[in-house]
């Protein structure tokens, strides 16, 4: 504006010419003859005008500063490559909506590290711009944004990702809640959505934090909205009064289909999911995806961001601290339910079967039902625990469970359910040991007394020392022998006491084997 108007001034005011403001200034005398004309016709039309209006218009004109029309102009930067990298990546996005993968879309800015991650040489805004004028057309919702305190506002959501767990494709649920005041996370994946992931999920997130935050909000889903109660209240559910008071609380929830409410875990769930699970889909576990999704977290909570001024999440937390409420021990979060076990020492719940001890057949026992795993009483003693089962019509079983059955029916055990759910290592030794016409299925049944008893790797210490000297020796009575001394020798250490009561071992085994073999040929 400054430049034009020194222009104005030396051509109506000094009276240079055209020729003499361009060899004294930097501008070309076809701009120089531009503003000049522009001028002239507007003071024309200036005197001209006659209504107050018009005249106001004018003379905003004349000192406006001057526009120039890029409409026209070449794109140096957006080729047709890049246009076709962002082609690309937004068929991309379509199939993944088509796959039930869309919120594991490419964002704007995904596109963009897209770009430069192939060597293009583009900004953000010019992306932004290609993609908005090629396939956006809808106006933006406006939003207000919000300001909290140190420990006032935690916002919680449930997102799903669509992941392969072993082999499988499967939705997981993943927890996720959001600092109101750093924009710190914390996330865990479950299953499903069922009441004890709800309440465990805040459990876990309580003890990450260190300390209760004074606020969680939530949206209206049905694990914390019971009911509504006029247009705009809402009545909690018991769950979720119970956990309140307990860690001391207040919960508040947002208005119907305005997540926006609570933005900042809205906003979150995408990011975390994108940044996270873009690259890595496959697992082999529920438990590796908890795994990577934490090392993951840690690794955007460490990031520094330029709207926290310059500081990360992490460290915004760390200030958070002396203001939240005071950690409790962790609140019990499952169900209980009394089950009656069937005549396969089995007690059922969703459809699935748990074995429980078969000295239980007939009994009512209590159940505990948490997000990850079952535990079960009898007159307030623990009798089993399981891992929970997520699909329907399965069963898990201990084959330590069913020790007194197989005593009085040892030809059950081969074919038994519990014996091909038995653990592998216990496999193998059958197998080995065990498994042949000289070995009796009696023996290895009281092996698996001593398994529970005195530990499976005990029993495996034992079998190395035995096996070691000869195969023969792996007997239930030698294995016995060797477990119930306070200190078992190592495998690799020879002692004279060590020697001497594999001797007498070996002198046992003889013995016994003769015997049998006189036995065979009487």
């Amino acid at each position: 504006m400054n430049e034009k108007a020194e222009i104005l001034i030396k051509h109506f005011v000094e009276g240079q010419s055209i020729r003499k403001i361009a060899r004294e200034s930097e501008f070309s005398r076809n701009t120089i003859r531009k503003y000049i004309r522009d001028h002239e016709e507007k003071l024309q039309n200036l005197d001209k005008a006659k209504s107050r209006d018009e005249i106001l218009t004018l003379i905003e004109s004349l000192v406006e500063t001057p526009e120039y029309d890029s409409s026209n102009r070449n794109k140096y930067k957006m080729n047709e490559a890049i246009k076709k990298d962002i082609d690309y990546c937004i068929k991309e996005n379509k199939k993944r909506r088509a796959t039930g993968m869309r919120k594991l879309q490419r964002k704007k800015i995904d596109i963009h590290e897209y770009l430069l991650g192939k060597g293009h040489d583009i900004s953000y805004s010019t992306v932004c711009n290609y993609i908005r004028n090629t396939y956006e057309n809808a106006a933006k919702e406006a939003y207000i944004k919000q300001l909290y305190h140190e420990g006032e506002s935690l916002q919680f959501d449930y997102g799903e990702a669509n992941l392969e767990i072993a082999g499988k494709n499967k939705t997981l649920n993943m927890a996720l809640f959001t600092t109101g005041f750093g924009f710190h996370h914390y996330g865990k994946f479950y299953a499903n959505k069922k009441m004890t992931s709800f309440l465990d999920a805040h459990v876990k997130a309580f003890g990450n934090f260190n300390g209760v935050y004074h606020e969680v909000v939530y949206d209206n889903l049905k694990q914390a909205v019971k009911r509504f109660v006029g247009p705009s209240e809402k009545e909690a559910t018991e769950d979720l009064v119970k956990l309140s008071l307990y860690y001391g609380f207040k919960y508040r929830f947002c208005n119907a289909y305005r997540g926006n409410e609570k933005g900042k875990v809205e906003k979150g769930v995408d990011f975390v999911r994108r940044r996270i699970f873009s690259q890595k889909t496959s697992f082999a576990s529920i438990e590796e995806a908890n795994e990577y999704l934490a090392a993951g977290l840690k690794r955007l909570n460490a990031m520094k961001k330029a709207e926290l001024d310059n500081k990360s999440p992490y460290e915004l937390w760390q200030q958070e601290i002396p203001y939240l409420l005071p950690l409790k021990p962790p609140y019990e979060a499952c169900r209980e339910r009394e089950c009656r076990v069937n005549k396969y020492s089995f007690v059922t719940f969703e459809q699935n079967k748990y074995s429980v001890p078969d000295h239980l057949v007939g009994r009512f026992v209590n159940s505990r039902i948490y997000s990850d795993y079952i535990k079960i009483y009898y007159n307030d003693e623990l009798v089993a625990k399981h891992q929970r089962l997520y699909e329907v019509h399965k069963c898990s079983i201990e084959i330590e469970h069913y020790l007194l059955t197989l005593k009085r029916k040892p030809g059950a055990l081969k074919n038994s359910l519990a014996f091909h759910q038995m653990a592998p290592d216990l496999k193998e030794i059958y197998e080995l040991y065990y498994d042949n016409y000289t070995r009796k299925t009696k023996e290895f049944i009281e092996l698996l007394e001593l398994v529970s008893e005195k530990g499976l790797a005990e029993i495996k210490k034992a079998i190395a020392i035995l096996s070691k000297n000869k195969k023969s020796m792996v007997t239930t009575a030698n294995i016995k022998v060797l477990v119930q001394k306070e200190n078992t020798p190592d495998v690799s250490i020879s002692s004279e006491i060590n020697e001497n009561s594999l001797e007498l071992l070996k002198k046992w085994d003889t013995m016994f084997s003769l015997q049998n073999h006189q036995e065979v040929i009487q």
